[in-house]
Order: C-alpha cells, then structure tokens, then sequence
C-alpha cells in the first residue's frame, strides 16, 4: 500500500451521517492530515437526513452544521452548479458531489482532491480520473491515513470509542466499532499492530 492520503477530501452525506465516520474523519483533519470539502447541498442534505435519522428537532442538527461550518471555515464550497458541467457517467442524484471537488480543484489548484464516500457504486472512476479526482471508500482512507499519518491514525483509534459513545451507553470496544462502521482492512491492522 502506497498511496497517499488526498490534499482535499469531499465529504459525501453517508460519511457525514455516521456519528462515528465524521467525527474520526474530521479527527484527522484537525491533525493536518488533509482539508474537508463539502457544500451547500452536502450541508442541505446532511441536516434533512440527520434530524430524521436521529429523531432530533432540526434547530439541534442546525447546530451542529454551524459547528462544523466553524470548526473548518473553507471547508463549504457554496454553491457549485457550475461544476456539474461535463459531467455524464456518474449518478446524476451525486453530481453535486462531484462539482463540489471540482470546486475545490479550482480553488486549491495543483492539489490533489478525492470523494470520500460509501457509496463508490454511484461515482464513475474513468470520469473523475479525467477531471483528476479520486474515489475512496472510508476504509481504504483508514489505510491511507495508517500509512502516511501513523501518530494521528494511532489517536485516532484511541479516540473512536468516545466518538461511538452513545447516551446512556457503556463504551464499545475498538473493533465492534471498526466492524459496525464497515472498516474491516483498518480493523485488521488494528488487531495485529503492538
């Protein structure tokens, strides 16, 4: 394994919905590892799906977003309609994920930029190659991060729990949280390593 964790990564709604997800992902951010991307219709979707997923009124999910939007204030691309342009093969309903990197190209030029996303199915490799964004599911970024980034990725693991914990829940151990989250190449380092 020997590729190297994006400069930019787009967040897509899966990732951001999963408590655990965004919290470890944006952890990783806040230690330098990469820039967070996402955009007004990532945001939109984020806080309708979030408030009916976890039962919340929407002023808390709102919140929340606000925090987000602080905590990494280039992070939203705005509005980026025009960065669908050209685009064919991927999922039209994900093309807004797509324009948001493109946006981000633009903005940070000669950095390398990728879609973080769960649903790799819906994004066209051979499309996003040509426009020179890359595709990764979250745990080929969990092995990228190990690699390039061993401290952040080992604080990371430790942190993970505190970030699973759910309201009057006791704390789950490291790799039924890695395994729920779908992370099973991460789990498997995490296991064999000292």
């Amino acid at each position: 394994m020997n590729k190297r964790v994006p400069d930019i990564l787009v967040m897509d709604t899966c990732v951001l919905i999963s408590n655990v997800l965004r919290r470890g992902v944006l952890h990783l951010a806040r230690q330098a590892c990469f820039r967070p991307v996402w955009s007004e219709v990532i945001g939109d979707e984020w806080r309708r799906n979030a408030a009916r997923l976890w039962g919340v009124p929407h002023e808390d999910v709102q919140t929340q977003w606000q925090e987000l939007q602080d905590a990494f204030p280039e992070a939203d691309q705005g509005n980026v309609e025009a960065y669908k342009a050209g685009l064919r093969r991927s999922d039209p309903k994900d093309w807004h994920v797509v324009a948001a990197g493109r946006a981000a190209q633009a903005r940070w030029p000669g950095l390398e930029a990728s879609i973080l996303t769960r649903n790799i199915r819906d994004f066209n490799r051979s499309e996003l190659r040509g426009m020179g964004l890359g595709l990764l599911d979250p745990d080929e970024f969990m092995l990228r991060c190990w690699q390039q980034y061993p401290d952040a990725t080992h604080g990371l693991m430790a942190a993970l729990p505190g970030y699973a914990l759910a309201p009057d829940k006791e704390l789950e151990p490291l790799d039924a949280i890695l395994r729920r989250e779908r992370l099973f190449r991460i789990n498997k380092l995490v296991v064999c390593s000292p």
